[in-house]
């Protein structure tokens, strides 16, 4: 628990450091991939030596990508986000659990099926961290909007 303490403890200490300098670009965008069938590709470029975490890193580790949809009556998810990168494992002591990660970039995908032949958007939001073998920065959460016709 105390490594656990010291380790949030650094973690703000060093947000203020890194201030507007951020590791990671996000790009967001809608490909049509059949009839009335999109893919939403959420990707994140990551700069060395940082790196992101799975959508599946177990509890008690660092926080996981974790996505948040809008609801909408003109379409409706097929599937769950798909993690497309290298993804890496390995054991960090500072939470004892093993841990998810991805290094350079990522692309998660969301397939949308519309229900019909209307024009709408896909919002959303991705709640990450960013981490390197010294420090983390908080949670972030970025939001996006994206047309679909």
């Amino acid at each position: 628990m105390q490594k656990k303490i010291l380790f949030l403890a650094a973690l703000i200490l060093t947000a203020g450091w890194v201030g507007a300098q951020k590791p990671y670009t996000w790009s967001f965008v809608a490909k049509k991939a059949a009839d009335k069938t999109y893919e939403i590709h959420c990707r994140v470029e990551i700069n060395p030596p940082w790196h992101t975490y799975s959508q599946f890193t177990p509890e008690g580790g660092p926080v996981p990508t974790k996505f948040e949809f809008s609801k909408n009556p003109l379409y409706t998810l097929a599937g769950p986000v798909k993690e497309l990168g290298k993804l890496q494992t390995r054991h960090e002591e500072v939470f004892a659990v093993d841990v998810k990660y991805f290094d350079g970039k990522v692309d998660f995908v969301q397939r949308v099926k519309l229900k019909g032949n209307a024009k709408t958007n896909f919002s959303g939001s991705v709640e990450f961290m960013v981490c390197n073998d010294v420090q983390c920065l908080p949670p972030t959460t970025e939001k996006f909007t994206l047309a679909l016709n």
